[in-house]
Order: C-alpha cells, then sequence, then structure tokens
C-alpha cells in the first residue's frame, strides 16, 4: 500500500502551489483537490503558455494524470464546465466526489450583498459564493454534486429552500429564480457531469491499496485556515495538512510526506491582518516585478517581506518535511532584502505568532540582495547572497528548501 504526498501554502495563499504541484505531476498517477472553491487560482506556465485553474486540479496538464476533486470542495457547475472546456478527452481522468458541495448562482450573491452590508468591516472575500456554500453546509441545509444526478428532485428542493428563506432573500435584494429557469440550468449541469461524479473516496482508497502515487493539492494558505488563521479575516474551509484529509477522506496513516510553499516575500489579498506589509516603494516594486495580480479577483496583492514567525507557525501546524521557495527572482536586483524573525509586542520581543496578530510589529534582519537568479536551474551557479537568503530561511523556519523556483516556467526549478 502506498502513501499520499501533500503540497500546501503556508502563507495567505498565492504561493505558487500550482506550479509545484505541475511540476511534480509527472511522477504522479492521482492529483487531488481537498477543499475551497473557484476563489483559489492556480497559475500554471508551460512553453510560454499561461493556463489559471481555479477548480479543475492542476494535474490535468498531464495526459497521465487522473484529477479527483474532493468531498471538501465546493463547486460551482457553471464556472467547472467552463473551465473542462479547455481541456479534451477529461472521462475516466476526472472525477468529481458526489459529497463535494454545490455552490450556486445565489450564494455569489448573497456573498456580494453580505460584503455590501459590512461596509468599511467588509472581510474581503473574492464574492465567489465559497462562504455562503460552506455555511450551509455547516447549517445542513446545502445541496451536494450527486443531487445533480435527479435535477428533478434537486430543483423542487431548492425552490422550497427559497420559499422558506424568502424574506431574508428579500432583504439582501437578491431575486429569487423561477422554478423553470433553475431546472434548465440543473438539466444542463447534469447532462455534461454526470459521467464524472463518483465516490471519489473508494477511488483513492483503491488507489492507495494498488501502490498508485497520490498528490494532495491544496488551496488558499495556512494562514487564511478557518481555525488557525487571522480570524474572522480567513477563508470558510481548513486550509492546513490535516483538511487536506479530511476533504479526501483520508486518515493520517496514509501520509507520506508533506511540502510546505512559500514566496521569497510574502503577499495578501483583501483586509486583516499583514505584519510585514510594505506600503512604500519596495512594496510596489514587488508587486510590479511579481505581477501580483489575483488570478481569482484581479485585485492587486497586498506586498511585503518574508515573515519567518508565521512560516514558523505554520510550518509546525502542517508537519512540513520540505519547502518548496517560490519567486526568488522577484528580488532580484534589490540592494537589501529583509525578514522578520520577531515581533514586538506588548513591549516584549516574541518569536511566536499570537492570537491577534494585528497588534504585532516586525522586527527584521537585513541582508544583502543578489543581483540575477532569474531562470537559473543549478543551485551552484546562484549568487552567494541569494544562497545565504536560502539558508537564513531554512534556520529560521526549522524546514529544509527542497525546491527553489527561479522563473515562472515549469522547468526553472532548483530541486536539492
Amino acid at each position: 500500500m502506498s502513501k499520499a504526498d501533500i503540497i500546501v501554502g503556508i502563507q495567505w495563499g498565492d504561493e505558487g502551489k500550482g506550479k509545484i504541484v505541475d511540476k511534480l505531476c509527472e511522477n504522479y498517477d492521482f492529483v487531488c483537490r481537498s477543499a475551497g472553491g473557484h476563489n483559489a487560482g492556480h497559475t500554471i506556465w508551460v512553453n510560454g503558455i499561461r493556463y489559471a485553474l481555479h477548480l479543475m486540479p492542476s494535474g490535468v496538464l498531464h495526459p497521465r494524470c487522473i484529477n479527483i476533486i474532493g468531498n471538501g470542495v465546493v463547486v460551482s457547475p457553471e464556472v467547472l464546465i467552463a473551465e473542462m472546456a479547455q481541456f479534451e478527452n477529461l472521462k475516466g481522468r476526472l472525477y468529481i466526489s458526489d459529497r463535494a458541495h454545490l455552490n450556486l448562482k445565489h450564494h455569489s450573491l448573497m456573498d456580494i450583498a453580505k460584503e455590501k452590508l459590512k461596509g468599511k468591516n467588509a472581510i474581503g472575500t473574492t464574492g465567489k459564493g465559497i462562504g455562503p456554500s460552506y455555511a450551509d453546509k455547516i447549517n445542513r441545509t446545502g445541496h451536494r454534486i450527486g443531487e445533480l444526478l435527479e435535477p428533478q428532485r434537486l430543483c423542487e428542493a431548492l425552490i422550497k429552500d427559497f420559499q422558506t428563506n424568502k424574506a431574508f432573500f428579500e432583504m439582501l435584494e437578491i431575486a429569487i429564480p423561477s422554478a423553470e429557469e433553475m431546472l434548465d440550468d440543473l438539466k444542463r449541469f447534469s447532462e455534461i457531469l454526470s459521467p464524472f461524479i463518483t465516490d471519489t473516496t473508494r477511488i483513492l482508497w483503491k488507489a492507495l491499496d494498488e501502490d498508485k502515487r497520490v498528490l494532495l493539492e491544496g488551496a488558499q494558505g495556512s494562514m487564511l485556515d478557518i481555525d488557525h488563521g487571522t480570524y474572522p479575516y480567513v477563508t470558510s474551509s481548513s486550509t492546513v495538512s490535516a483538511g487536506a484529509l479530511t476533504g479526501l477522506g483520508l486518515n493520517p496513516k496514509e501520509v507520506r510526506s508533506i511540502i510546505g510553499i512559500v514566496k521569497a516575500y510574502v503577499t495578501r489579498v483583501g483586509n486583516g491582518a499583514f505584519p510585514t506589509e510594505d506600503k512604500g516603494e519596495d512594496g510596489e516594486r514587488i508587486m510590479q516585478i511579481g505581477k501580483e495580480i489575483g488570478v481569482s479577483t484581479g485585485r492587486k496583492r497586498r506586498c511585503g517581506w518574508f515573515d519567518a514567525v508565521a512560516a514558523k507557525y505554520t510550518a509546525r501546524l502542517n508537519g512540513l518535511d520540505a519547502l518548496s521557495l517560490m519567486k526568488l527572482d522577484v528580488l532580484d536586483g534589490f540592494e537589501k532584502v529583509k525578514i522578520c524573525y520577531a515581533y514586538e509586542y506588548k513591549g516584549m520581543q516574541i518569536d511566536y505568532m499570537p492570537s491577534d496578530l494585528e497588534n504585532v510589529k516586525p522586527i527584521y534582519e537585513e541582508l544583502d540582495g543578489w543581483d540575477k537568479v532569474f531562470g537559473i536551474k543549478d543551485y551552484d551557479l546562484l549568487p552567494e547572497n541569494a544562497k545565504k537568503y536560502i539558508l537564513r530561511l531554512e534556520e529560521l523556519v526549522g524546514v529544509k528548501i527542497k525546491y527553489i523556483s527561479t522563473s515562472p516556467e515549469r522547468d526553472d526549478t532548483i530541486i536539492l
């Protein structure tokens, strides 16, 4: 019996998980999404062509990989169908858990309306309906992908839900769809998606029993985890390695290794604490060079220096065996680079992450910058100052760096 490997982001998302998963896929039989929805945005560059994936696992670009969308994901049929249209011959290469929850049009409308009502206290969500979908799931009023196999019955249940909550929808100024409109959509979703809907947990159990190689692809980042992130400015699911198991029906004994993905700096989308955010010229420069625009939102990402305190915290949360350092090339040409190695908190210096992260101030050390790492594939060819930066990050986080990305291209990756 084989064991699964997990790829997990350990910052605030957008770390570059898609590239590493894509790079590793050639060695795996199965690639699986376990949580989140189309708020995830994994960008992959292959031979100068950019692919943006939101629901599809990154293994879709490798013809031999089987791709699993697990029970922990909330699925927008509309978005998934559009994304599937980019690829040919998905039959037998894509499976969707019948236990995954539906994210429908009214969830997105609820998301946007609620954010608007919060005004300056808005979370800064993507507006994709992820939170309302998970809320329905937790409230036990949600509907699952498997229900698409009987669209008439699902339509009747949804219309009953709308009638029961009519006052709520009217308060949010959301128009309730007609039964005819709803049924037409559900029949279309059912016709396209039914061949892919199944019990994916059984597929994965069988795969592991037959010694297949399985890779679990995380979404968002650990600092956005619903339990361990910067609450309430978090996502609505578990984004740590333990959540990957829950979201696919695997157990801890079925894990072999866990790889954490970090950028050489830090970014965040939306509101919430961000101790190392640089609101000056350096932050703007990182944003411009790194093309830090959200794949799912189109919003500029907030940018700042590497936070080793937060990375050490999430490394422990996830039980990391190795790190993958992404976008090292973005820091090319900086005269100095900073690393946050501790916080000032209530008059003290601390090296841990408190629950009220908004009340800390970063304490930095500065290292000399380097000229150019862009496109380098050999560790020995890296500038000495870049090597010193890498070694210092390993020392502070307490995890060895196994992969170093030096450009967006798949093959511009150093493997140690």
